[in-house]
């Protein structure tokens, strides 16, 4: 089998060469003109998906000159999630190739918002667009004000920042799926009454914000009998979120149902089973490894899904649109999300 090309900026006639044909038969095949065999056709189309590669695109980046570098400003920590948005990243390679772009990883604290500004302005006139998984704090929004108005096209990825300039968001509806991690937990525990516990990540992350919010309409609305407490925040941390959930575990034995808004799930997986507390319902978020396993073993009742690739594709396509002063493909960067429990998993 033919070797994938991977220089940075492929030709016609690299794509002749691994098909074995002249660059003459790859222009008609590329033109739908006729005189090409089926099977040739066929072989030059197979070289053309398998490096990614769009003439036209290829030549206009070509003429720029340069590349483009995009940054993405993730948070640092084991989060499940963010990495697989990252390792989705590293799999655009072509992709991102073929269009000249270079995608770097910069990792810092998302959770103190003098350390994330810091990390945003470090990028000011280095790069061509920015994605970060942003807090909603003044700070944050002036560095992210700061880069739009030194000409940088910036994307807020999973976590918004509405009120500051960035240029998009890319990410699912927070508050809907606050609703439904509400209606889960509500319909899960059935007729009981009693407490809900909820374990966030920072309630300065505005996705978290938002699905505490869409829960709790849901359950003062609905489930008058549930009892919510106050918000827990546990930084996206096994350790933190297991250490605050155990504590309050050990002061209200009539918790009949928990929402983990973010990560740290290994640690609140930990604390309900330290406390002997199996049949407490657990909703949260995301399909990991992690989650795939507590949900197979039933310690978890249901996660609120969201595609990690298409977010990682959706903020590419983005940034390079707004790059190229192109409009956005809003329904196409629509993401979604699904419920998933242990008898529906992908």
């Amino acid at each position: 089998m033919a070797e994938t090309l991977t220089p940075t900026a492929l030709t016609l006639k690299d794509i002749a060469r691994e098909a074995g044909v002249s660059l003459a038969t790859v222009d008609r095949v590329l033109h739908n003109r006729p005189g090409v065999r089926p099977d040739t056709v066929r072989r030059v189309k197979a070289a053309i998906e398998r490096n990614a590669f769009q003439p036209h695109v290829a030549a206009a980046e070509l003429a720029r000159g340069r590349a483009r570098r995009f940054a993405f400003v993730m948070p640092s920590g084991p989060n499940p999630f963010m990495q697989q948005i990252e390792a989705y990243l590293g799999e655009m390679s072509a992709w991102l190739s073929v269009r000249r772009l270079n995608v770097e990883m910069v990792a810092t604290d998302v959770f103190d918002p003098s350390v994330l500004a810091a990390s945003l302005e470090a990028l000011s006139g280095d790069c061509d667009g920015v994605a970060v998984v942003a807090l909603d704090h003044p700070g944050v929004r002036a560095a992210i004000n700061d880069l739009v108005d030194a000409g940088t096209k910036v994307v807020t990825l999973v976590s918004d920042v509405p009120s500051s300039r960035r240029h998009h968001y890319v990410g699912i509806d927070n508050i809907a799926a606050g609703r439904t991690a509400g209606a889960l937990v509500g319909r899960l525990a059935g007729q009981k009454s009693g407490k809900v516990a909820i374990v966030a990540g920072s309630q300065g992350l505005r996705d978290h914000a938002e699905r505490i919010f869409g829960f709790n309409q849901v359950m003062a609305s609905e489930f008058p009998g549930l009892n919510v407490l106050p918000v827990l925040e546990g930084r996206d941390e096994d350790d933190r979120s297991e250490q605050v959930l155990a504590q309050l575990l050990g002061k209200h034995a009539d918790i009949v149902g928990l929402y983990n808004v973010g990560a740290g799930t290994q640690g609140v997986a930990k604390a309900l089973s330290e406390a002997a507390r199996d049949k407490v319902v657990f909703v949260g978020h995301d399909v990991t490894v992690l989650t795939r396993r507590l949900l197979l073993q039933g310690v978890m009742d249901a996660a609120i899904s969201q595609n990690p690739g298409h977010e990682a594709r959706a903020a590419v396509r983005v940034l390079l649109a707004l790059a190229r002063g192109e409009p956005i493909l809003r329904e196409q960067e629509k993401i979604r999300i699904d419920i998933v429990m242990r008898d529906n998993l992908p």
